[in-house]
This record gives structure tokens, sequence and C-alpha cells, in this order.
């Protein structure tokens, strides 16, 4: 079976993920490869429905609740569209995956991690992320656009959670970049240079995969 390559791109709220996903894009264009781009949750006609519920400032949604829900989104998105796309050779690049998950629902709402890892496996079937490139933002930068988050409310009901919810998740990621698999760049730097940052990583994984 032809086996292609997932990469998932990962951080808090307005760190330039879906940014980078794009440039990803067209690098990997550029080289021959046949990419789908993709994001979480969503993905899928149903996983876009959930989306929608999901990030509804009027939806009142229990934590458990809401953990069940990003599953529901992700089984569909695994079954669906990540595993065909890789089973025909493509490149698969997601805005966010299970890490997302662990980050939001596990640190940042208080939910035992344990139940969140579980999930997340039964979600996925065990399928993992090729490279996990976690968008990390320096704690002055986040502070920054934390105080910018106060003039302007953020559109969805995640974005809408108090600072105390948005510094858990970053604190979160910083611990969770250290797991096998996942990188953390930089992302308070120019454009440019983090995307340099993340070609040479998926660069390397490409080399190690014989893509």
């Amino acid at each position: 079976m032809k086996k292609g390559m997932f990469i998932v791109l990962e951080g808090p709220d307005r760190s330039g993920k879906s940014t980078q996903a794009g440039l990803l894009k067209t690098w990997l264009e550029s080289l021959g490869h046949e990419i789908v781009v993709t994001r979480e949750p969503g993905g899928t006609y149903l996983s876009e429905k959930i989306r929608k519920i999901l990030l509804d400032p009027k939806s009142r949604i229990e934590p458990m609740t809401e953990l069940f829900l990003y599953e529901t989104s992700r089984i569909k998105h695994t079954l669906e569209k990540i595993i065909p796309a890789l089973e025909a050779g493509k490149v698969i690049i997601s805005d966010r995956y299970t890490l997302s998950t662990t980050a939001y629902q596990g640190y940042g709402r208080g939910l035992p991690l344990k139940t969140v890892e579980t999930l997340n496996r039964i979600a996925t079937m065990d399928l993992k992320p090729d490279l996990t490139v976690v968008m990390d933002i320096p704690d002055k930068i986040f502070s920054q656009r934390e105080r910018l988050s106060h003039k302007v409310s953020g559109p969805d009901r995640i974005e809408r959670e108090p600072d105390i919810f948005r510094r858990r998740v970053n604190r979160a990621y910083k611990l969770l970049a250290r797991r096998p698999g996942v990188v953390r760049v930089n992302a308070g730097r120019p454009i440019g240079e983090i995307q340099e940052d993340i070609r040479a990583r998926v660069s390397k994984i490409m080399k190690r995969l014989k893509i």
C-alpha cells in the first residue's frame, strides 16, 4: 500500500497555524507532492456541522460533552479524509489534531488526562502524525496578544474564554511539545523564518519516510 505523509500544525489561538499551513502546501506542491489541507474540528460534512456547534458563542456545552463532540468529529475526519488520503500517497496537512484536545480539554478544561488520551486513541484508531509542529508563542508575545484580545472579542466560543484558560492552554503546549514526534518552533519570529524552520523539520521526515 502506498503511504503518504501526515503533518499536523498545533498551537494556541492566533499562533499563525493557518498561514504556515498555506505556505507549507505551496512549497510541497512545488516539489511535486499532492497535498490535502484540512482542519479540526472539521474536514468532513458532519465534522464541519459539529464545528459550528462547538464554536457557536451561543452554545452552552459542558466540558465532557465538548470532549465527546470533538472526538466524534475526529472519528469522521480520520476515517473519511485522512486515512484515504494517506493510502493514496498524498500529504495531509492538518490544522490541529489530538494534541489540541489534550491541551484545551485536558489542561484547559481540567478533564482527566487519561480519559482524554484514551478517547484520542479510540477516535484515531491509533493513527499518529508523522510530524506534529507546535507553534510556540514566547510568553512576552503571548501577553501582548492577550491584551489585544481584550480590545477585540474573539469570534467564536473558544476564543472568548477568559485569560486564565488561554494561559493554561499555552503552558500545556510547551509541555506537550516535549513528546516524541513533536517539535516546537518559535512562532514569535517573522513569517518567513518560521516557514524555513518548518520546512527543515518536514524535510527530515520526508527523508526518513523516503518520500
